[in-house]
C-alpha cells in the first residue's frame, strides 16, 4: 500500500518508549531472577525516565500520545462494549476506551514497581534501591514485599493486553501490533469524513519531554 494510502497514528517517540518498556521488564525480570542486581538497578533507574518521560509526552507529544485523546468515561466505555458485542468493530484514531484502560492500569503497576524499586531493602539489607537510604529499614522491607507483589499484578496485566492483542487479531481481522511498529494504518481503516492528520512529534517538545526524564533519573540518582 502506498504511503499516501496511510495515516501516521502512533508517532515515533511513543513507539520507542512501547518497545524499551517491552524489552526492559523482560530484562529487570531475568535480572533479578540470576541475581545481578547492579543492572537490575541500572535498568530500574532507566525505566523510571522512561515513566516521566511517559507523563510528559502525554502532555506535550503528538495528538494520539496525549492523555487529553483518551476516551474513558463511562459511555465512550459502555457504547465501545456494546459495538463489540454486536461485532461491529471499528478502528479508532490512537487507543480505544479499553485499551486505553489497559494501558493506564499497566502505567500504574509499573510505576508502583519502580517506585517501590527505589526504597526497597533485601531481608539482609546487603542489596536496596538507589532512596532506601532516606527510609526505616522496615518501610524499605515494605517495599520490597510490595515490589513483588506488584509484579506478579503487572504480568497479569501484560497476559492480558496479550491475550486482547490477539482477541483483535482473530475476531476482528484488526493486526494492532504492525501499527506500533510502522506507526502507519491504512485511511480506509476509518470512517469516511473523518478528520485525519498525521501525528507528527514535534522535536521542541521531544528535547523538553527528554530533558524532563533525564532531570528525574538525575535527582533520583543524587538524593541517596
Amino acid at each position: 500500500m502506498a504511503k499516501g494510502n496511510r495515516i501516521l497514528v502512533w508517532d515515533g517517540a511513543l513507539r520507542l518508549f512501547h518497545w524499551s518498556i517491552v524489552l526492559l521488564v523482560a530484562a529487570m525480570w531475568w535480572s533479578a531472577e540470576n541475581h545481578m542486581m547492579d543492572w537490575h538497578r541500572r535498568m530500574g533507574m532507566i525505566l523510571v525516565g522512561l515513566i516521566v518521560f511517559r507523563l510528559a509526552w502525554g502532555i506535550l507529544g503528538s495528538r494520539t500520545s496525549r492523555f487529553t485523546s483518551w476516551r474513558i468515561g463511562p459511555g465512550a466505555i459502555l457504547g465501545y462494549l456494546k459495538g463489540l458485542a454486536s461485532g461491529a468493530h471499528k478502528p479508532d484514531f490512537g487507543h480505544n476506551p479499553i485499551g486505553t484502560l489497559s494501558v493506564i492500569a499497566m502505567l500504574a503497576a509499573l510505576s508502583v514497581q519502580v517506585g517501590t524499586g527505589l526504597f526497597a531493602v533485601d531481608t539482609d539489607g546487603m542489596e536496596s534501591g538507589p532512596l532506601a537510604i532516606l527510609v526505616s529499614f522496615d518501610a524499605g522491607r515494605q517495599a520490597a514485599e510490595i515490589h513483588e507483589v506488584s509484579f506478579n499484578i503487572l504480568v497479569a496485566l501484560i497476559g492480558l493486553h496479550v491475550a486482547a492483542v490477539a482477541a483483535y487479531l482473530i475476531f476482528f481481522k484488526d493486526n494492532l501490533i504492525r501499527p506500533m511498529i510502522t506507526g502507519r494504518r491504512a485511511r480506509e481503516d476509518f470512517e469516511a469524513g473523518e478528520t485525519l492528520a498525521d501525528s507528527q512529534l514535534s522535536w521542541v517538545r521531544l528535547a523538553i519531554s527528554v530533558a524532563i526524564a533525564f532531570a528525574a533519573m538525575w535527582g533520583i540518582s543524587n538524593a541517596g
